[in-house]
C-alpha cells in the first residue's frame, strides 16, 4: 500500500470517528440548521395553508361568495391609489364594450 493510499485511510477513519465542522469549504452544522429551519417553515406554511382552506370553507358555508371575499382580501393589501386606478380602468373598459 503505498504512502498516499495510507494516508486517505487515515483521513476517512479521522472523518469517522470526530467529523470534521468543514467539509470541501461547507460549513456542515451551518448548512443543517439551515435545511432544518426551511423544513420547519415549510410544515409551517403547509398548517397555515389548511387553516385557510377551512376559513374559505367557512366562508362559503355561512353564504359568502369566495371569489368575491379574495378579490377584497386581495384589494386591502394594494394601496388606495392603485386600487381606484384599476376601478377607473374596468369601468371604462365596461362601457367601451358597452356593459
Amino acid at each position: 500500500m503505498s504512502d498516499v493510499e495510507e494516508e486517505a485511510r487515515a483521513s476517512r477513519a479521522r472523518q469517522e470517528a470526530d467529523p470534521d465542522p468543514e467539509v470541501g469549504g461547507i460549513a456542515v452544522d451551518r448548512l443543517r440548521s439551515i435545511i432544518e429551519r426551511v423544513e420547519r417553515l415549510e410544515e409551517e406554511r403547509k398548517a397555515l395553508a389548511s387553516d385557510i382552506k377551512d376559513i374559505f370553507a367557512e366562508a362559503k358555508s355561512a353564504g359568502f361568495d369566495v371569489k368575491v371575499v379574495r378579490q377584497l382580501i386581495s384589494l386591502r393589501k394594494k394601496e388606495p391609489a392603485e386600487v381606484e386606478e384599476q376601478e377607473t380602468l374596468l369601468e371604462l373598459y365596461r362601457r367601451a364594450l358597452g356593459m
